[in-house]
């Protein structure tokens, strides 16, 4: 792909301003040392429009750009689910599990098993959470990230790609390292308006390139050309119905991977931590629970683009059988999607801005990843085992030393990743295979004060067993999740009330009255949302 000039000023350009804002607000005020609450909370500081882009901005990476909008070009809008559903889950944490996790005072996710269970089961959990981000979501962004920058670049040789993934992580750790949440949550915010500014753009030259008319007529070709892609609820004979089966997405697994996802993830959740106050921080889960409904615009639509006009040039269609053949091809082909739409119809002088765009996405990731995993390592393990008082300053250079060997790891085990099914799902179907597990000891823990410890450890390791179990039936991953769940639930609740007898747990949580009452304009909002995701299935059923 050949860049002009103004492309190359617009990056140079992106790479100033993320740089220079990151370490200007996260700078060492005169005669102050960053503590510990300075680097791994942003000093409890953050107003709510901080708080919502930066938490679409840690979420939206090249796993959505990349990953989902391939699996528009595989599975169609259906795979809008993850993202509408979550609208509707952000609305259920600001409401009924932010008020806990605030009045608590919690540093990390971690900390509150710990005050509501034991320090060995959040040492277990906190072990986890540092794996999987380091060995599945970090080292995930990073070769997504990498792949679409060197196939959009033009890149033939694996020296264009291993550039491009030494470049991401370097300009990532340049900022995060030094500056901690403050520097992570301000860039986002600038981060955040880039993505959506580049990828309403691409959509919008995508669709005008459709036909010989305008976006308008080109958004109603798509519909016409192919009106398969258009149902969020797939039948049972769909040949990808085991991606996303049927109704369970709103009344089954899907639940178990947004709530464990927006409600008990290090990596999400820490911008709330970081909040001034409940209300701030649940006017930024609903800032969030807004711009999660436009998502699919910019990150699915555009797959589905590129299936009719790479796919179906004729009007002919690669799924014609349900057979596996058929199914492995398409996952082969989508996750270029995205790419192949940028270097196809973006314009040079565009270019750069759009690749500013992908950037801003996969860094702001990598960035929220590296802090979430230096905050659990120094706060949950570090501090907790360490024998003898440490400084704050200390602490701080523990946890930049910890994001950073983490980036190493991530970037040496990159290779290791790659599948034909679609990346997105693959990451979605293995952490479905511990997030249950998860959610249950949260859920049971927050309220029900009857549920102990001891269930909760056993949840912790018996639910991987299950979801293992069902893993060797021809379940759908997503109504694995939803069962195991479940069982999960019933276990802890027959183990708790055989070993306290009915008695509440001396740690179970109070719920004390008004806890969870919110402003009139959160419930207004909230009303909103729900009913713009409720009229979007309704269209599109």
């Amino acid at each position: 792909m050949n860049l002009g000039i103004l492309d190359y000023i617009v990056l140079i350009l992106y790479a100033i301003v993320i740089l220079g804002t990151g370490l200007w607000v996260s700078r060492n005020k005169k005669g102050q040392t960053k503590t510990s609450e300075d680097y791994f909370l942003a000093s409890r500081s953050l107003p709510w429009w901080a708080i919502g882009a930066s938490l679409i901005a840690a979420n939206i990476s090249a796993e959505q750009f990349i990953g989902m909008s391939g699996q528009g070009f595989g599975l169609g809008l259906a795979i809008a689910s993850y993202e509408w559903m979550s609208a509707i889950t952000l609305i259920i944490v600001g409401k009924f599990f932010l008020p806990v996790f605030l009045e608590k005072e919690l540093y990390t996710i971690p900390d509150f098993i710990k005050k509501r269970y034991s320090v060995e089961l959040k040492t277990i959990l906190a072990v986890f959470w540092i794996a999987l981000f380091t060995f599945v979501n970090l080292t995930t962004v990073l070769l997504l990230g990498s792949l679409a920058l060197n196939t959009i670049l033009g890149g033939d040789s694996s020296a264009t790609f291993y550039y491009c993934m030494f470049g991401l992580a370097l300009f990532a750790a340049a900022y995060s390292l030094w500056g901690g949440l403050s520097a992570v949550a301000w860039t986002d915010v600038i981060q955040v308006a880039l993505l959506v500014i580049g990828g309403l753009i691409t959509t919008y030259l995508a669709l005008s390139n459709v036909t010989d008319g305008n976006f308008i007529e080109g958004a109603q070709h798509i519909i016409d050309k192919a009106p398969e892609k258009f149902h969020m609820i797939l039948s049972k004979d769909h040949p990808l119905y085991n991606e996303l089966p049927g109704l369970a997405v709103l009344a089954g697994g899907m639940w178990v991977a947004n709530l464990y996802y927006w409600g008990f993830n290090q990596y999400i959740i820490q911008r709330a931590l970081a909040a001034k106050n409940i209300k701030e921080a649940q006017k930024g889960i609903l800032f969030a629970g807004f711009l999660k409904i436009i998502v699919p615009l910019i990150v699915v639509i555009p797959g589905i683009i590129a299936y009719i006009l790479y796919i179906q040039p004729e009007g002919t269609t690669i799924i014609n059988s349900a057979s596996e053949l058929a199914v492995d091809n398409l996952f082969q082909a989508n996750d270029n999607a995205y790419p192949w739409l940028i270097k196809t119809f973006i314009p040079t002088g565009l270019k750069g801005l759009i690749l500013a765009a992908l950037a801003a996405a996969i860094v702001s990731s990598l960035a929220s990843m590296m802090n979430s995993i230096s905050t659990i390592f120094t706060m949950d393990i570090y501090k907790q085992y360490k024998k003898k008082e440490v400084s704050e300053k200390h602490l701080v250079n523990v946890g930049r030393l910890s994001a950073g060997i983490a980036l190493v790891i991530a970037i040496i085990l990159s290779q290791s990743l790659q599948s034909t099914r679609g990346i997105f799902n693959v990451i979605q179907e293995y952490t479905g295979l511990v997030s249950p597990g998860i959610l249950a000891i949260f859920i049971l823990g927050l309220f029900w004060k009857k549920a102990t410890n001891r269930s909760a450890l056993i949840a912790a390791f018996g639910s991987i067993i299950i979801a293992f179990l069902f893993k060797l039936g021809n379940l759908p991953w997503m109504d694995q999740m939803g069962l195991t769940f479940l069982i999960t639930c019933v276990l802890m609740v027959i183990i708790s009330l055989i070993e306290n007898k009915g008695v509440d747990d001396k740690k179970g949580i109070v719920l004390t009255k008004g806890l969870f009452k919110t402003s009139k304009s959160f419930n207004i909002s909230a009303f909103i949302i729900m009913l713009i995701v409720a009229l979007l299935y309704s269209v599109f059923w």
